[in-house]
């Protein structure tokens, strides 16, 4: 199943422009994603987020297994009709939540049994059956179900975790293939390994080895310092197919997702863009602005100058600054609608770099301005 298709490559980084064919429609890649955990984007209509551009947006398998149940979901026919989004949707397996719930799990060879966070019920999860979960979604990217693990385990503890993800996964594909509930959807596989070099070489042949459409990069953004980060991040990308669309779960600052670009990620998504938000916290090119610090109470500029969104169009700092202040809906609304923004063009910005073959140019003078405050809110 062929899935996506390079369409140009930057002379200077393995940075990449890429095509990605799914059922909902057609993306470009690099891109970011908006996190719709329990299918909605918070603070934001899906006409909004359709608006800016987006195509392709993350909704969490976990919290809608529990809420609305599959049941529900299943009525509907899945969640594009259940939600009223037309374009695709990616889910995550849920591995991660999951490996949140700390002393509520529990990991077996035939699957993981948790405690829910809502209601302290208990549940039963198999490979099978979150793959099953995943097509009554009607997802157009599904992810395997693995094994997540913290910073600073054993060699041996990663190595137990890798062995049952890549067992796993076998046992995912061959549900996905079995035509059990057979939808369009791709099936992605999942690279774990820790911090590792050599385990993550072990995933990464394995996991290639299943021919997966679509591979995703595990076991990051978890606690690890940044150089950390970036160090292992290149070192999994180089073990991956180059034909195949590589995915990072929960990177969203302009920082990180440069970084991923410039060793061949083509997708990534995090909360972070909308958590800040909700929180007053927005993206510029010289690092995050807090919009509830006093000194904006008079400032009559926007957020950002040139930046279409309805926030830097028809608002001032110190009106946003109100909004927050009053804890006006309006407010988390208009922050969230600025940074999925910011997000969007940043992305465009960098897919024309790409093709100029100036990205590696303009990572640099980008980076260099933004982390005059390290990214940090600053003002």
């Amino acid at each position: 199943m062929n899935i996506f298709t390079v369409l140009t490559k930057d002379e200077r980084t393995h940075g990449r422009i890429g095509r990605l064919e799914l059922p909902h429609g057609t993306v470009e890649t690099p891109m970011f994603m908006p996190v719709g955990t329990n299918g909605t984007v918070k603070a934001m209509h899906h006409r909004s987020v359709e608006d800016i551009g987006y195509r392709l947006i993350l909704a969490n398998t976990y919290h809608l297994y529990l809420r609305p149940g599959t049941d529900v979901l299943e009525s509907y026919g899945g969640l594009h009709r259940f939600s009223s989004w037309k374009h695709n949707i990616l889910t995550d397996s849920g591995g991660f939540q999951i490996f949140s719930l700390a002393g509520l799990r529990t990991i077996k060879e035939e699957g993981v049994t948790f405690r829910s966070h809502i209601d302290g019920s208990l549940h039963h999860l198999t490979p099978e059956g979150v793959v099953d979960i995943q097509q009554i979604i009607g997802s157009d990217i599904m992810m395997c179900l693995d094994v997540c693990t913290p910073p600073e385990i054993t060699h041996a503890q990663a190595r137990d975790a890798l062995e049952i993800t890549t067992r796993w996964a076998k046992r995912s594909k061959m549900q996905w293939l079995s035509g059990t509930r057979k939808t369009d959807g791709a099936l992605f596989g999942i690279i774990q390994g820790n911090f590792y070099k050599d385990l993550r070489r072990i995933s990464a042949l394995e996991i290639g080895e299943l021919d997966f459409p679509g591979v995703a990069i595990g076991g990051l953004s978890v606690g690890e310092q940044r150089n950390v980060f970036i160090e292992y991040l290149g070192h999994t990308a180089e073990l991956i197919d180059r034909s195949k669309p590589r995915y990072v779960m929960g990177i969203g600052t302009p920082d990180y997702i440069l970084e991923a670009v410039s060793q061949g990620i083509d997708i990534f998504d995090c909360v972070l863009a909308t958590r800040t938000a909700r929180n007053g916290s927005v993206f510029t090119d010289d690092g995050m602005i807090q919009l509830k610090k006093a000194r904006h109470a008079y400032d009559q500029d926007p957020i950002m100058e040139g930046c279409p969104c309805c926030a830097c169009t028809s608002y001032s700092r110190g009106y946003l600054r109100h909004l927050f202040k009053t804890h006006e809906i309006l407010g988390l609304m208009l922050a969230s609608e600025h940074n999925l923004t910011y997000l969007y063009r940043l992305m465009e910005q960098v897919k024309a770099h790409i093709k100029g073959g100036s990205f590696d140019s303009f990572k640099r003078a980008y980076l260099q301005r933004y982390r005059i405050s390290g990214g940090q809110p600053v003002t």
